[in-house]
C-alpha cells in the first residue's frame, strides 16, 4: 500500500484529504490511501517519515511551506525561485547525487526528499485565461507562503506587483496607506490572506472597493465560501471574480502526477 498526505498545523480543514480520498475511489486505484499528519514542528518531519516508511508523497501547508526547504535534497526550479514548496516525492533512491548537484538535504536518511511548488502551476493555468493586456501591474494582498507562488507566476509573465500588508515591509504597502489611486492604476488583485474564509464570512481584506472597475480581475486564493466577501464586492462593482478552487484541483492534480512520475533528477 502506498502513503500520501498532508503535513501542516493545524489540519482541521482539508481539502487534499477528500480530494485524493475521493479520487482513489473513482479511478479504482487499489493500493493507496491518503491520511492527515499534523505537524506543529517542522523539526519533527524526519520522525514522521522514519515512522511511516511506506509514504510516497505529501503535500505541505501552512506553516511550513518555508521552512521545509531545509529537508529537501533537491528542489524544481520554480519552486526554489518561489523560495516555498506544497509538494514533496519520497523515493527510496539514496540523496547521494543530490550532494554532487550542490543541494543540501539532512544527512544519513536512507530515501530521497524532492520539492516542487504545485500551486504555481495551479494558479498559471486558472488565471491565465482570464488575463488581457489591461492586466499588467498588479496588487498582491499578503506576502506569506501563498503569495510566493503567485509572485513567481506573475514574474514569468511578465506582471509588476506590489504586496499589500498590515505591518511594515520594505517595497511593500499598509493597507492604511492604500488609495483609490492604487486600486485604479492595478486592475490585476490577488487576495493570498486567509481573510474571508469560512467560518469568518463577514470578513474582508480592507481595500478601497468602491475604485474598482469593470476592467478589474479579483481572485481569490480561498475556495470556501465559493464566493468571498472580497470577490462578491468586486463583482458588484464589475469586475471579473474567481475563487482558489480551480487552481486547488491543478495543484493536486500536477502533485499526483510527480508522485506517479518514474523521471529522475539529478
Amino acid at each position: 500500500m502506498k502513503h500520501y498526505g498532508l503535513i501542516g498545523f493545524p489540519l482541521s480543514h482539508s481539502f487534499s484529504k477528500k480530494y485524493f480520498t475521493e479520487k482513489f475511489i473513482t479511478e479504482k486505484i487499489a493500493d493507496c490511501v491518503y491520511d492527515l499528519y499534523p505537524l506543529e514542528n517542522i523539526n519533527d518531519l524526519p520522525k514522521l517519515l522514519h515512522e511511516n516508511p511506506h509514504l510516497c508523497g505529501l503535500n505541505v501547508t501552512i506553516p511550513h511551506k518555508v521552512s521545509v526547504l531545509k529537508y529537501l535534497d533537491w528542489i524544481e526550479h520554480d519552486a526554489k525561485t518561489a523560495g516555498a514548496v506544497n509538494c514533496i516525492r519520497i523515493t527510496s533512491e539514496s540523496p547521494v547525487l543530490a550532494a554532487f548537484s550542490g543541494e543540501v538535504g539532512i544527512q544519513g536518511h536512507d530515501f530521497r526528499l524532492e520539492g516542487y511548488n504545485t500551486d504555481i502551476y495551479g494558479f498559471d493555468m486558472s488565471i491565465s485565461p482570464l488575463l488581457t493586456n489591461k492586466h499588467d501591474t498588479a496588487l498582491i494582498l499578503g506576502d506569506g507562503g501563498a503569495a510566493r507562488a503567485v509572485k513567481c507566476v506573475l514574474d514569468n509573465k511578465g506582471i509588476t506587483y506590489k504586496c499589500v500588508t498590515r505591518k511594515p515591509f520594505p517595497g511593500n504597502i499598509l493597507f492604511s496607506d492604500l488609495t483609490a489611486k492604487d486600486i485604479k492604476e492595478n486592475k490585476l488583485i490577488i487576495n493570498t490572506t486567509p481573510v474571508g474564509t469560512h467560518p469568518n464570512v463577514d470578513d474582508c481584506p480592507p481595500i478601497p472597493y468602491e475604485a474598482i472597475t469593470d476592467e478589474h480581475l479579483l481572485f481569490d486564493l480561498i475556495y470556501n465560501p465559493e464566493q468571498t466577501l472580497f470577490l462578491k464586492k468586486g463583482a458588484e462593482q464589475g469586475a471579473t471574480t474567481k475563487n482558489g478552487y480551480e487552481m486547488l484541483v491543478l495543484q493536486a492534480e500536477k502533485a499526483w502526477e510527480i508522485w506517479s512520475s518514474k523521471e529522475k533528477h539529478p
